[in-house]
């Protein structure tokens, strides 16, 4: 039982998996993989994701019998390999008419039972209640599968002499965690197999109710998450943690690009049991009753004392943590969505502004992140596009130029800064770069519609129709050359935009994924100026966004002896941002809103900020029907606008009317 010198040691491990949704055989292998890794470095406990057999993300097909009945057919090819070791894998099981999400515990090449997860994540991102049902507190059953009859429930296993409970992601995020009950019955480990997506600031709540559970509950807690872009929009950051009496004991590597990463620990069963009987608010359960306990055989493997200790990332502990989490995250989501939509690189219509030069520099900064930790020959691998091309990529410079177009497309509007900043831009990164005159088509619409009505169309009284064909005539090329190299035109929207629909649709919100939709401007402006002269740890800066930083932000379709600005079009952008956040995010009223922004800007008017507020809540309402069809966006932080799996508001409404008149009542009253 790994008994040396009256301890009882034991090395366990959290198994980080980056799973795609029905992916069967891929998820398989990368389970497999975790376990031979294991197994190999004499693990007795492996943690993995939940729902790691089918993939968290697999929305309505969870409905699918035939969706469960492969996932046992993977399970049961999963048990035989399972020799000499203990580990949790996540799939959804049908029992008494429901559908339950489990942890399946298999021990030494048996199935010893299923644990259902008792709360279920459905605000936000998840929707969990639409598929799963809970788990109750305190009830067992038996599950029949091939013939057999195994536990299933609220249970505790007891193997090798070791106790072993579960808490299912959002089971410890609760007031009344199952680790309590857990905790009376002499649980020495608790299991947490999560899929719990990325957001700004969420690695250091997880690291407290890991390290808190360790220590309330006196066991050794074993938290493991998946890892990369799953299924589309949410990201994964592949925490694992390993935490024993209130010490951390384990952190591993977040936004990993590997497939799999095992993060280990050696720990002490004897010293969280020796703490928690010296507890005097320890209450030990002995009624008696251990029919929710599984007892299993399993010949632990002894092991030494641990050596190691936990070692986290540096750039985590900086000041620039939000600058260096958006680029990782949002680089790996853009690389596995590459991957898994098997699609040969990106194209993206560089304007010279600071959107799309964003969503550039996060492309090249991600092919720099994965070469850093998988080296130039795995990362090909991993990409998977070159097997049999002679004339492979021979570094990331290369590989950049196969994998990444852009297209500066001007008009009689665009001016020589922002087609100076798109070429140094893509020089920079070693983009393929064209570009694209299209004023004649722009011309040939214009003189087609005038033609059509009997008019001619004058700025005076067509500005917007005027602005709008611009970026739309721009949309049929870029998308002739994502279409030519089978790649994935990125659409290059931040949230700001979203929020008021400073966008045209079919033109410049084209694209089958946009990155940056989840994040405001006012970000962005600032991580430009850090990515241009630091840029993150161990990678570095690009320069070149120097002449992207230069310029006030601007659409660039009025003429150009207008000098149109985005926040002269709209307001300042950090006013904003507060705006929407006061009012989207904490579900503020006009009047409420006005009376908060006053305080943070009283530089502006009051009736200005008034104006601002009431332009704010009309642009927001009339355009929920582009935030409906924007392409998808990656989840970031509670302030998403996505209405498919966040913030959902109705497109007809009745547009803050009464609402608004009682802002204009309030303005005359002060």
């Amino acid at each position: 039982f790994g008994v040396c010198s009256r301890m009882r040691l034991l090395k366990i491990a959290a198994g980080v998996l980056n799973q795609t949704p029905l992916d069967w055989l891929g998820n398989r292998e990368n389970i497999l993989a975790a376990i031979a890794a294991a197994k190999s470095e004499q693990v007795g406990v492996l943690c993995l994701p939940e729902l790691c057999v089918t993939g968290y993300g697999c929305e309505d097909a969870f409905h699918s019998s035939g969706v469960h009945a492969t996932a046992l057919e993977m399970l049961t090819s999963i048990v035989p390999e399972t020799k000499g070791i203990a580990v949790s894998v996540g799939l959804p099981v049908t029992y008494a008419g429901g559908v339950f999400n489990v942890a399946a515990l298999l021990v030494d090449g048996r199935i010893a039972g299923f644990v259902g997860k008792q709360h279920l994540a459905g605000d936000g991102i998840h929707y969990e209640p639409r598929w799963f049902k809970p788990w109750p507190a305190g009830v067992q059953g038996e599950i029949e599968i091939d013939g057999f009859q195994y536990p299933i429930g609220d249970l505790l296993f007891e193997v090798g002499g070791i106790r072993i409970g579960f808490e299912i992601c959002e089971d410890a995020w609760v007031g009344n965690r199952p680790g309590g009950n857990l905790a009376s019955k002499g649980t020495d480990v608790i299991l947490n197999p999560s899929a719990s997506h990325f957001a700004f600031g969420k690695h250091a709540v997880r690291q407290r109710f890991v390290l808190e559970g360790s220590r309330a509950f006196n066991v050794t807690y074993v938290y493991a998450n998946l890892v990369g872009n799953e299924s589309g929009r949410a990201i994964f950051d592949g925490d694992a943690m390993i935490a024993c009496g209130g010490q951390m004991q384990a952190v591993g590597k977040r936004f990993s690009y590997r497939p799999m990463v095992l993060t280990t620990a050696v720990v002490n069963i004897d010293v969280t049991r020796m703490a928690r009987a010296r507890s005097g608010s320890f209450e030990p359960e002995i009624d008696g009753d251990e029919s929710d306990v599984i007892r299993m055989p399993l010949d632990i493997p002894a092991v030494g004392p641990a050596v190691e200790k936990p070692e986290v990332e540096p750039w985590m502990a900086g000041e620039t943590v939000k600058e260096e989490e958006f680029t990782r995250a949002v680089s790996l989501g853009l690389f596995d969505y590459m991957r898994k939509s098997h699609s040969r690189g990106f194209v993206v219509s560089l304007s010279g502004g600071c959107d799309s030069a964003s969503v550039v520099a996060l492309i090249a900064t991600m092919f720099k992140l994965a070469k850093a930790e998988l080296g130039f020959d795995e990362l090909l691998a991993r990409i998977g596009l070159f097997h049999n091309d002679v004339s492979k990529p021979s570094e990331v410079s290369d590989l950049v130029h196969r994998l990444l177009t852009t297209v500066y497309q001007s008009t009689k509007n665009s001016g020589p800064v922002t087609r100076a900043a798109a070429m140094e831009v893509a020089t920079a990164v070693n983009a393929t770069h064209y570009e694209f005159d299209v004023d004649g088509i722009v011309d040939a619409y214009r003189e087609i519609v005038s033609s059509a009505i009997g008019e001619p169309l004058t700025w005076d009284k067509h500005d917007i129709a005027l602005q709008n064909i611009q970026a739309r005539v721009r949309s049929p090329g870029v998308w002739m050359l994502a279409n030519l190299n089978n790649a994935l035109l990125i659409s290059t929207s931040n949230r700001s935009e979203a929020a008021v629909g400073y966008a045209t649709m079919d033109g410049d919100t084209s694209g089958g994924l946009s990155p940056i939709a989840g994040i405001d401007k006012a970000f962005l402006r600032n991580w430009l100026i850090w990515m241009e002269l630091e840029g993150p740890a161990d990678i570095g800066a690009i320069p070149a966004l120097n002449s992207v930083n230069q310029q006030q932000p601007t659409a660039e379709l009025r003429p150009l002896e207008d000098n149109q600005t985005d926040e002269d079009d709209l307001m300042p952008y950090d006013v904003l941002d507060l705006i929407e956040r006061l009012a989207i995010r904490d579900k503020m009223m006009p009047v409420e809103v006005f009376d908060q922004i006053v305080t943070e800007f009283p530089n502006y008017e009051r009736s200005q900020l008034g104006n601002w507020v009431i332009r704010f809540f009309r642009l927001w309402c009339r355009n929920q029907w582009k935030r409906e069809r924007y392409a998808p966006s990656f989840h970031l932080d509670d302030e998403n606008l996505d209405p498919k799996t966040w913030c959902r508001f109705p497109i007809l409404s009745g547009g803050y009317d009464f609402e608004i008149e009682q802002l204009k009542t309030h303005l005359q009253d002060s």
